[in-house]
């Protein structure tokens, strides 16, 4: 008898008969079975429910299986689908494994068969979900990739994350916005046990109260006027796999309490449910507040801030990492040159130099949005300082080539960074000719370059 935890399958058939007599056998083997008059039907629970695998009759009315097939791949490609069709139509079941169904049955079904074609057909999505999962953790190899940093600070954070990842221990991110903490939560869900899950996230900031509990948590048909239908929450929809709560900070007393309940018992009510739903779900939470000083003043419950902030990640803001901006930089222009199909091959020395000053109160999302816009309005291969935006234009100080304005106050270090990037801007950064103005060797101009940064 196969009993994996009540593997759930969607029986969808017009003959009654042949429902129950499917769902006898089948519930005798340990299989949870819902059942489906029609492909409608079977379309609607297959969005307010998951099940492991889809057992779909062909010839039906209202929506033939052809229909419904296409339909359920719409809404969850990776369902497998058995088709179950009588001899005559097994031409039409050929054209079904084309539109995506797994393999076919011959009615009348040979019970044994339909048996060992479950078993196949679960067996085979299992190796197929675990060998996808088994690649992503290889090719990542703890590596954290997608985030960008080469600094000490986002070494120390990659070595947290490295320990921390492969757990299934909640974890608080800490950072100002736009520091990356939604990137580095996806970067800890692909990097653990649960990579092949759903991870799913909420913005607890962008909803207001009222809907955020039937966000998480789901409701029942008939919960609130305009709930017509049940649906599942995020928490459901997170079943095995991780739950980002971005903005936690901003969430209702009331709310957290909830939020407790299922981090201390896995379980809760649907909104206009008495059902307990449980959950097996791994729960990464992230805030731009100081959760502590929220207690303090009694805006976040002192427990659920001690249950979430098991491993705390503080995700450093830009102007403390300033070594790792040439290498967002780069990053930045590369992925919107594509975009954009732009060919710039370079940035300014004099714009790498604002970027180095500036303080970047948006952090990586404030430069990847001034990056974004410069390669837009770049009409040369080149970034120059004309493309950045008002907030530059006072770092660049319009003081007139050939006079002292301006320098008076700066170290000899800071004059001479001022003179050679003034002087590359005037000769469209010709090294040579520059070095000829600069009454320095090529060599000499090409030390001093690296030895300033630019």
């Amino acid at each position: 008898m196969r009993n994996e935890n009540k593997i759930k399958i969607l029986v969808v058939d017009d003959d009654t008969t042949h429902r129950l007599m499917l769902k006898a056998t089948l519930a005798a083997e340990g299989y949870g079975i819902t059942e489906a008059g029609d492909g409608e039907r079977a379309v609607e629970k297959i969005k307010q429910e998951f099940f492991d695998l889809v057992m779909l009759d062909l010839k039906m009315p209202k929506m033939g299986g052809l229909e419904a097939l296409k339909r359920l791949k719409e809404i969850n490609p990776e369902i497998p689908v058995l088709i179950m069709t009588a001899y005559a139509s097994v031409q039409t079941a050929v054209d079904a494994l084309k539109h995506g169904a797994f393999d076919y049955l011959i009615k009348p079904l040979d019970m044994e068969e339909v048996k060992l074609m479950l078993i196949k057909t679960l067996d085979y999505h299992k190796l197929k979900k675990e060998n996808r999962s088994l690649k992503k953790r290889l090719s990542k190899t703890f590596g954290f990739s997608e985030i960008v940093g080469n600094s000490k600070k986002m070494h120390e954070l990659f070595e947290v994350l490295s320990l921390a990842a492969p757990s299934d221990t909640t974890i608080l991110i800490l950072g100002e916005s736009g520091t990356g903490k939604e990137l580095i939560a996806n970067a800890i869900h692909q990097n653990s046990s649960r990579a092949d899950k759903p991870f799913i996230k909420v913005n607890c900031a962008a909803l207001p109260e009222n809907l955020l509990e039937s966000e998480l948590f789901g409701h029942e048909k008939g919960a609130f006027t305009g709930a017509h239908t049940r649906r599942l929450g995020r928490f459901e929809q997170a079943h095995g796999g991780t739950l980002f709560l971005d903005e936690i900070g901003d969430m209702s007393l009331l709310t957290q309490a909830k939020i407790l309940r299922v981090l201390q018992e896995g379980e809760f009510e649907r909104v206009g449910g008495e059902k307990t739903v449980k959950v097996d779900v791994r729960i990464i939470a992230a805030t731009n507040k100081d959760l502590e000083e929220e207690v303090k003043n009694n805006n976040f419950r002192l427990d659920l801030f001690y249950r979430l902030s098991v491993v705390p990640v503080n995700v450093p803001p830009l102007r403390e990492r300033k070594e790792d901006i040439p290498l967002l930089v780069e990053h930045f222009i590369q992925k919107y040159a594509e975009k954009n199909r732009q060919h710039i091959r370079k940035i300014s020395p004099r714009v790498m130099d604002l970027f180095m000053r500036y303080a970047w109160p948006g952090n990586i999302r404030e430069l990847e949005n001034v990056i974004q816009r410069a390669v837009i309005l770049c009409k040369e291969e080149t970034l120059m300082p004309e493309v950045l935006p008002p907030a530059f234009k006072n770092l660049t100080g319009d003081t007139p080539q050939g006079t002292v304005d301006g320098l008076v106050g700066l170290s000899i270090k800071e004059v001479e960074r001022e003179l050679i990037l003034r002087t590359l801007e005037q000769t469209r950064h010709n090294i040579t000719r520059t070095a000829e103005i600069l009454g320095i060797t090529r060599r000499g101009l090409q030390y001093k370059l690296h030895e300033l940064g630019l």
